[in-house]
C-alpha cells in the first residue's frame, strides 16, 4: 500500500566539536571583501535577516563606496588591506576570484580576523592547506562557504540518512549544469581565474558526495572544453569504500535536471531541483513507495545560514564547524585535483 505523504517543516539544531580558543566573539561583525555578484546575493541575505555587517572593502573607493550605500554599510574601504586592519570587523568573508581566495584569504588571517571564504575553497588542496595551517597557527576561524550543507532541508536529510531511513548508502547521483556566458573573457571561461565548470560548479555535488560518503578512494573522469582550455562539461565516477559511488555531472554550456538522489539499501532520497537551494524533497522506501516529502520555507536566497554557523562557532569560541570541518575543505579540493589530473586541466597560476 502507498503510504500517505507527509509534510515536514523541522528545524534541526547542529552540534559542534568542543571549543579550541578562550577568546569568543560576543555579536560577531562582518567585514565583506569584494564586491561582485556572490558578495551582493550574500549581504542582501544577511541584512534580511539581522546580521551586522560593518565595512565593505574593494580595490577601488568607487566600487567599495557604491556597495556600502546601496546596503547600509558603515565603513567603505578602498583596499583589501584597510578592511582587514578595521577594527570594527571581526569575520571576513571572502568573494573575491578563485584564484584570489588564498591570497585575500591568508590576508585577513594575518590582520587577525577570522575567515568564511567562498566556494571553492581555493584552487587546489596545497594551497587549501596553507590556509588551515595558517588559520590553526593564528587561532582563527577558517570556513568554506559552501551554503548547502546548513540549508534546512539538507539538515533534514542528513538526520533522515543518520536515523537509518533509507539504510546503508550505495549511491550518489548528482549534477550541476548551467548555460552561462560563452564570451571567452567571462570569468567561468577564463583560465586564470580559476574558470570552468568543475571548480565553478561541479564543486556542489563534489561536497555532497564528500558530506555523505567521506573521501573516493579512486577517480575516473571525463570532459570536454572551450576554446580558451576551460572545461565545459565533466563527467565524473567517485568509487568509496565497501563499493559504494558517486555520479557526477557539471556543464556550463547546457542546463540539465539540476536534481540529486541519495539511494541507499532501504529507500532513496530524490532532492528537487535546485536541489543546492532551498528546495523540496521526497523520501522514498525499498519498495518505491512514497514516505514522506519536505518542502523548504526560507527568507531571502538561504546564505545566510552559512553566516549563522560561522556567527554560532565564534560566540562558542570554536574554531571548527563539524558539518564542515577545514580537514574536509582540504579533502574536496584534493579530489578536485585528482579529477583535474584526470582530465588534463591545470590554472596558468598553479
Amino acid at each position: 500500500m502507498r503510504a500517505s505523504p507527509v509534510r515536514n517543516h523541522c528545524k534541526l539544531t547542529l552540534s559542534h566539536p568542543p571549543s579550541a580558543t578562550e577568546n569568543p566573539v560576543a555579536q560577531p561583525r562582518w567585514g565583506i571583501l569584494g564586491t561582485g555578484g556572490i558578495a551582493r546575493l550574500f549581504v542582501a541575505d544577511l541584512m534580511l535577516t539581522g546580521h551586522q555587517v560593518a565595512a565593505v572593502g574593494s580595490r577601488s573607493d568607487r566600487s567599495a563606496e557604491a556597495f556600502a550605500s546601496e546596503f547600509g554599510i558603515a565603513q567603505a574601504h578602498g583596499s583589501y588591506e584597510a578592511l582587514v586592519a578595521d577594527p570594527s570587523v571581526d569575520v571576513v568573508y571572502v568573494a573575491t576570484p578563485h584564484t584570489r581566495h588564498h591570497e585575500d584569504a591568508a590576508l585577513a588571517l594575518r590582520a587577525g580576523k577570522h575567515v568564511l571564504v567562498e566556494k571553492p575553497f581555493t584552487i587546489n588542496a596545497t594551497e587549501a592547506e596553507s590556509l588551515v595551517s595558517l588559520a590553526s597557527e593564528r587561532k582563527l576561524l577558517i570556513l568554506e562557504a559552501m551554503w548547502t550543507r546548513w540549508l534546512p532541508h539538507m539538515i533534514a536529510v542528513r538526520k533522515l540518512i543518520a536515523d537509518g531511513a533509507i539504510g546503508e548508502i550505495r549511491s550518489i547521483i548528482a549534477d550541476h549544469t548551467q548555460k552561462l556566458p560563452d564570451d571567452p573573457a567571462h570569468r567561468i571561461n577564463a583560465l586564470e581565474l580559476g574558470g570552468g565548470a568543475l571548480l565553478d560548479l561541479g564543486v556542489y555535488p563534489i561536497s555532497l558526495a564528500s558530506d555523505l560518503l567521506g573521501t573516493p578512494v579512486s577517480i575516473e573522469a571525463t570532459a570536454t572544453f572551450k576554446q580558451t582550455g576551460a572545461d565545459a562539461e565533466t563527467g565524473v565516477l567517485l568509487r568509496y569504500e565497501h563499493e559504494r559511488t558517486a555520479v557526477i555531472y557539471t556543464a556550463s554550456n547546457a542546463p540539465g535536471p539540476n536534481r540529486a538522489a541519495i539511494v541507499g539499501t532501504e529507500g532513496r532520497i530524490e532532492i528537487d531541483s535546485v536541489w543546492y537551494t532551498p528546495t523540496s524533497f521526497r523520501l522514498y522506501d525499498a519498495q518505491g513507495s512514497l514516505v514522506s516529502t519536505y518542502d523548504s520555507e526560507v527568507p531571502g536566497r538561504g546564505m545566510q545560514f552559512q553566516a549563522d554557523e560561522a556567527e554560532r562557532l565564534l560566540v562558542a569560541g570554536k574554531l571548527a564547524s563539524e558539518t564542515l570541518p577545514p580537514s574536509e575543505s582540504i579533502s574536496i579540493m584534493a579530489t578536485m585535483d585528482q579529477i583535474r589530473q584526470k582530465i588534463g586541466l591545470r590554472y596558468p597560476t598553479e
